[in-house]
């Protein structure tokens, strides 16, 4: 791993999370400890349930952690204000869904537009549907697209404020092996490219083999955590 890569940009610290209270209490993280490093790109594994989608929530600040500690560069989330995590999610995450959730009555373009009108510095749209390989699209309306163009016009949306966290759930769920790949291969290249951290969850453990860190979760805890020597390309990916 690179002197880069070991740059860390968020630490997680004995995170917990707890969904009510009393004799329905379930706990979905039990004490995380996981470091970010800027520009990997990290793969997390676990079966449903595992806690896998709360820890990214969490992450993200969309969701917030019972207990423990959560630290951007030099923040601490854990307790924050409502202001500075709303600044966190605007300025510095990313997000990307497994549902694509495009605005039916927009263009390409313009829904990635909704973003870059609420950053600091972002790419225009135009240059964020490029990078996706989607120039040619840019004015087409969601249902005039395939379910991998709609998913690439969802990454363009996610990247266009340049965001230093791109936090992907299940990016690949609702897609087929092939499209899969492409959209893969669209978020290898915004990691290699714009060495944006990223943070992948997903049930196919094959698509662990392209990450620089597989992070394996199992009832809310880190089970194992494996470096891989050489990074996959997309392509190469069984689905």
């Amino acid at each position: 791993m690179s002197e880069t890569q070991r740059d860390t940009v968020l630490r997680a610290s004995g995170v917990t999370k707890v969904y009510g209270i009393g004799a329905v209490a379930v706990q979905a993280l039990r004490g995380v400890d996981l470091e970010l490093f800027r520009g990997e790109l990290l793969v997390i594994l676990g079966p449903s349930g595992s806690g896998k989608s709360t820890l990214l929530n969490v992450i993200g600040g969309l969701d917030a952690p019972t207990g423990g500690s959560l630290r951007y560069e030099d923040h601490e989330l854990v307790g924050a204000s409502d202001k500075l995590l709303t600044h966190y999610r605007r300025a510095h995450v990313g997000f990307v869904f497994q549902f694509y959730n495009l605005i039916p009555s927009l263009t390409a373009r313009e829904n990635v537009a909704l973003v870059t009108e609420i950053a600091t510095s972002p790419m225009s749209a135009e240059e964020a549907l490029e990078v996706v390989g989607l120039a040619d699209r840019m004015d087409h309306f969601p249902a005039q697209l395939s379910g991998g163009q709609q998913q690439r016009v969802a990454i363009a949306r996610a990247i266009a404020k340049r965001p230093q966290l791109l936090l992907c759930d299940e990016p690949t769920g609702a897609l087929d092996a092939t499209t899969g790949r492409l959209v893969l291969e669209v978020l290898d290249k915004v990691n290699r490219e714009l060495r944006t951290t990223t943070a992948l969850i997903t049930h196919n453990a094959a698509i662990g083999a392209m990450a620089d860190r597989v992070v394996t979760i199992a009832d809310g805890r880190i089970a194992r955590i494996d470096v891989n020597e050489r990074r996959a390309a997309p392509s190469e990916v069984s689905w």
